[in-house]
């Protein structure tokens, strides 16, 4: 007779179970600690100071800050839990800081918060659980896994207005089986209310929006910081090459902008293409920012079928959602000699490298995750063969 499963699907009773719950300090991630906690499973935090404590204790707007490490240890204490706090800032500086100032020398549009998933938080925290004897490490994230076929695979949360799938795509198989995500099956205003119930002071805290180590969304200032060349001035030129002015930095524009160009033109112009070889920023009309098809880095695969069975011949149908922000879109996965390529049927405008692609399984009413890569390459039909 096979060993009864708990509540998190790990063999034994809670009492039994140690599971480390990565503490962030706003309400998610102490509601599951909370949670865990009144089930009876053997609870630590951990909360990852990951920048300067001292410069972060007012910062509003921003996970990861001095008052967010405050919240936690003060949720811990009420839940009566052991709770740890792990300086990582050398850490965080080299996984995910000077990686999202390079991308943007390099033309690229970096989303750190997936970068800091991939390796502080998952590959880092991961093994601190281990190391504690803990059977899993659960997350405040708002996505949900499931075992199928003795497999575990990923799926979009209830909650989809919630959905932190594009933020996790690149968690590995062998993470997602020691990770949980208690608040997968919930909404954002059940989990607050559970929040009131258990008496937190932090039900109503605001949910952090900001990049954490970027004060104001200014993220120009952190790659001058680090790259004081990036601000070197170039032409702005237009898809013929004529130019049409000046800029004061190619990290100082992204693709799609419209605003601040400080040209003069008889239509809107858009920022169309980034060249830091020629110190170029290439603008155009918005047609000229359509996109169907990308290139791929770096993919994650998470079906349970290899990649390249899945995206053989004529490729894969899935959904492919390219900004945090829109919905997935009708695409098609390739494999074309051996590069990973994802067509998008209707089209996106201003898509950047460095940005992500994450799949989902088309067409199902419980959407999988199927993975993602990052773009290498974003060919706009205006610079296409």
């Amino acid at each position: 007779m096979s060993e009864q499963l708990n509540s998190l699907g790990l063999p034994g009773a809670p009492e039994n179970c140690r599971v480390v719950v990565a503490m962030s300090g706003g309400v998610d991630s102490s509601v599951v600690a909370g949670i865990l906690s009144k089930e009876g499973y053997d609870v630590v935090g951990v909360t990852l100071q990951l920048y300067d404590h001292g410069e972060a204790v007012h910062r509003k707007g921003a996970c990861c800050s001095g008052q967010d490490i405050h919240d936690a240890k003060r949720v811990a204490a009420m839940l009566d839990i052991p709770h740890y706090v792990l300086n990582y800032e050398d850490r965080f500086k080299k996984a995910v800081i000077d990686p999202f100032a390079q991308a943007y020398i390099e033309g690229e549009t970096p989303v750190p918060c997936i970068t800091c998933n991939q390796t502080v938080k998952f590959l880092d925290l991961m093994a601190v659980a281990k190391d504690l004897d803990a059977a899993a490490l659960a997350t405040g994230h708002y996505i949900q896994s499931k075992l199928v076929d003795g497999k575990r695979q990923m799926y979009r949360p209830l909650d989809e207005t919630r959905d932190q799938s594009y933020f996790l795509f690149a968690t590995t198989p062998e993470q997602l089986d020691y990770l949980r995500f208690p608040l997968g099956g919930m909404g954002k205003d059940d989990v607050r209310e559970l929040a009131r119930k258990m008496g937190l002071e932090i039900a109503d805290k605001h949910d952090s929006q900001d990049i954490c180590f970027v004060p104001q969304g200014r993220y120009v200032d952190i790659v001058a910081k680090i790259h004081p060349e990036a601000l070197a001035v170039g032409d702005i030129v237009d898809l013929e090459g004529k130019v049409l002015g000046q800029h004061k930095g190619v990290v100082n524009y992204t693709i799609g902008q419209r605003r601040g160009l400080g040209i003069a033109a008889g239509e809107p112009l858009y920022v169309v293409k980034l060249d830091p070889a020629q110190g170029h920023v290439v603008v155009g009309p918005h047609s000229a920012l359509k996109t169907y098809s990308v290139r791929l880095r770096d993919v994650n695969w998470l079906g349970k079928e290899t990649l390249q069975a899945a995206a053989c011949g004529n490729g894969l149908a899935i959904e492919a959602r390219i900004r945090s922000t829109r919905a997935p879109q009708e695409a098609v996965l390739q494999i074309i000699e051996g590069e990973v390529f994802v067509t998008l049927i209707a089209g996106e405008h201003g898509i950047s490298p460095g940005q992500a692609c994450v799949f989902y399984a088309d067409g199902d009413d419980q959407t999988q995750v199927l993975g993602g890569g990052f773009i290498a390459e974003a060919v706009p039909a205006v610079f296409a063969a």
